[in-house]
């Protein structure tokens, strides 16, 4: 009975999962896109479970089978995958404007970061705009030569910390060492401040916020391969990833008033 009674949910999950995504195609053009070639996807979930636990390996092992283009049906996402570096290298630098506008991961959208946040926003007078700020106040010549001894002190920070583990033969965490030397190097940069500081609370607060955001954005999340769920957030990612913003803007905001005191 019980089994019975799983076979019918299953089915039922399924066919109102045709009817959602039939729903959302229903209004989009019927026009045939050729595509590279690629697996054969599988009805609803297509290619993902191709993909794996370690997906860099897994798509290095169907460019070989498919070449150096390929398309992948993730969920009811179509993607064209490039292996090819001077491929990659006409799309990223000759033809970037074309291609630079992307899909942005729904986790992403929190606290409207699609909109305002400099890394995901589209090509358009606002990315301009911060564009242009970013080359004239942090990544001019100047602004780099007035930075070069912060860079220097914190390079020199890092390998003391280095050396005093070598000299205990102890080991290290190069990925916690380095994440930490560039936070501090952001933050010494913008803010005079470091933000991973030990004894800081709020340099603390703010490194495991950055984390765990970093963390939330490189999950596999179900509303990203199926958008017809993106209202329902099934995984709550979208909630967890609102709440951590939300605290890091407010640790920010007690950084830049201690600042201004």
């Amino acid at each position: 009975m019980d089994f019975l009674l799983l076979t019918l949910g299953l089915y039922l999950s399924w066919g109102l999962l045709r009817a959602l995504l039939y729903i959302a195609n229903r209004g989009k053009s019927s026009k045939v896109v050729k595509l590279p070639p690629g697996p054969r996807p599988l009805p609803v979930i297509g290619n993902l479970l191709e993909l794996g636990s370690l997906p860099h390996k897994s798509l290095a092992k169907l460019a070989s089978a498919h070449g150096p283009i390929m398309s992948l049906k993730l969920g009811s996402i179509t993607t064209v995958v490039v292996s090819s570096a001077p491929v990659a290298r006409e799309i990223l630098q000759t033809h970037d404007v074309s291609f630079s506008n992307r899909v942005i991961a729904d986790t992403l959208t929190a606290f409207r970061q699609d909109e305002l946040g400099m890394p995901w926003i589209p090509v358009a007078p606002l990315w301009r705009n911060l564009h242009r700020i970013c080359n004239v106040h942090l990544f001019a010549p100047k602004a780099l030569d007035s930075s070069r001894q912060i860079h220097c002190r914190k390079i020199q920070e890092l390998l003391d910390y280095i050396g005093k583990y070598s000299k205990t033969g102890s080991s290290v965490d190069i990925g916690e060492a380095g994440f930490t030397t560039m936070l501090n190097l952001l933050g010494n940069t913008i803010l005079s401040v470091d933000l991973a500081d030990p004894t800081s609370e709020s340099a603390k607060e703010f490194k495991e916020l950055v984390w765990h955001i970093m963390v939330e954005a490189g999950k596999p999340n179900l509303a990203d391969y199926f958008p017809v769920l993106k209202r329902l957030d099934p995984q709550g990612a979208r909630r967890r990833m609102t709440g951590y913003f939300g605290r890091m803007f407010d640790v920010f905001n007690r950084i830049i008033n201690e600042r201004l005191q």
